[in-house]
């Protein structure tokens, strides 16, 4: 029989994975909105946003939209008309191509691809970053030569190697779209996430970094291309005396009210990121001498650290089995797993979740084709045993967890949240 754990005081208010945090002007360009009866699609907090978004990510533009779902939705479109021409109404720009996409991130980073018609392959993840393989990539070029889009996610605002991945493009005569709606105000060589691609997406949703409670913004370089994404996000109306259309569009614009929010949340980003990092590194002393590893930091990077997260070493994993909706464990002395720590976390009235489920794992995609650095390939469900490969999207997956990151978060909760994770292991 094990010893009885030490049962941890749960906490009377819940502490949150990552919950908004307001300042006081947002209220202000809020009622700015309401008072100017600017309360649609235009304004000048919408105008603010852009300028402020565009400055701040190191990109000539910024449009602002409702989602970053949406932002991504439209940079596959802007790819797909830019390598393939603009499709005949009904089919998607990207119909029947292959798609280079990150494959441990959300959904909604792949998704835009197939609304568009374009067919998802995922690329193997790095140990080394949490985020898309380049050397898997490299690989997925020599087996699709053709392929002409890569879409590249950025996880729990943690660079990986998106200059190597961007250069490789080029080398393939291929666009980038970056996905850096967890990575907004995070650095590589000193450059901001979001402006490596060809096109950029940032979320505002409300629990990222700052927060408009939903919106994002499409960042590009490309005059012309800002200028289609307005048009593409308004019905794609024409410039006409009447409502005049001659293509699809969308409406996907950004309320003047949610960017009053946004607008008054930007000049808290760096103290938002300041009071991530100082959760972070409480993590990482707090559980020092455990058998596990923190999102790894690679080199000449600054995180946001928008989500402190931990994968167990193989060695200390007690037994899990997961299935599509539910999760069993089997409890072992000195040894632990995912759900037991996320099981002990909730046990105190906090929030943490599993750490994103590879999108070649999810059932939407299974048929899907997976490519690692061995050149592995799974299509139609179909595995080539030919070629060995260690899944490194699904290892991180099954040994890693999201850890409560709320940057209001007491130094006192956090210390009892360490606690519990540290019981797991006894």
């Amino acid at each position: 029989m094990f010893a009885k754990k030490k049962v941890i005081k749960p906490f009377e208010k819940k502490v949150y994975l990552s919950s908004p945090t307001m300042h006081g002007d947002e209220l202000k360009y809020m009622k700015e909105a309401f008072e100017t009866n600017w309360m649609s699609t235009i304004g000048e907090n919408i105008n603010e946003v852009e300028s402020i978004a565009a400055a701040e990510a190191g990109v000539k533009y910024a449009v602002a939209l409702c989602n970053c779902t949406s932002a991504l939705h439209l940079c596959c479109k802007v790819a797909g008309e830019k390598l393939y021409g603009k499709p005949a109404i009904g089919h998607g720009a990207l119909e029947g191509k292959r798609v280079f996409c990150s494959d441990m991130t959300f959904d909604a980073t792949v998704n835009p691809v197939v609304y568009e018609g374009g067919i998802p392959v995922f690329i193997d993840t790095d140990y080394a970053s949490w985020n898309m393989d380049p050397i898997a990539l490299e690989k997925a070029f020599e087996l699709y030569p053709d392929v002409k889009l890569v879409v590249f996610a950025e996880l729990y605002g943690f660079p990986g190697r998106v200059d190597l991945i961007k250069k490789i493009c080029e080398e393939h005569g291929a666009l980038l779209i970056e996905d850096a709606a967890e990575a907004m105000g995070a650095t590589l060589n000193g450059k901001k996430c979001g402006s490596f691609g060809d096109f950029g997406a940032i979320s505002y949703n409300g629990n990222k970094i700052i927060t408009g409670s939903s919106g994002g913004c499409l960042l590009t370089d490309d005059i012309e291309v800002a200028n289609a994404i307005r048009k593409w996000s308004t019905q794609a109306r024409e410039n006409a005396p009447w409502y005049q259309h001659k293509e699809l569009g969308y409406n996907y614009r950004m309320s003047n009210v949610i960017a009053g929010v946004i607008r008054g949340q930007y000049p808290f980003l760096e103290q938002h990121i300041t009071q991530k990092k100082a959760i972070y590194e409480r993590y990482k002393e707090g559980l020092k001498g455990l058998p596990i590893q923190m999102n790894p930091i690679i080199d000449n990077t600054k995180p946001n650290y928008w989500l402190s997260a931990l994968v167990v070493e193989k060695e200390y994993m007690c037994k899990q089995v997961r299935g599509d909706l539910k999760v069993s464990y089997v409890p072992e002395k000195g040894k632990t797993c995912p759900t037991e720590i996320l099981d002990a976390i909730s046990s105190i009235n906090a929030e943490g979740r599993p750490i994103w489920k590879p999108m070649h794992m999810q059932p939407i995609y299974k048929e899907s084709e997976f490519v690692g650095r061995e050149g592995f390939v799974k299509h139609n469900g179909i595995t080539d045993a030919t070629k060995k490969m260690v899944d490194i999207g699904a290892d991180i997956f099954n040994r890693g967890c999201c850890l409560p990151s709320d940057n209001k978060m007491t130094i006192e909760e956090q210390d009892r949240i360490i606690e519990a994770i540290r019981g797991c292991f006894e």
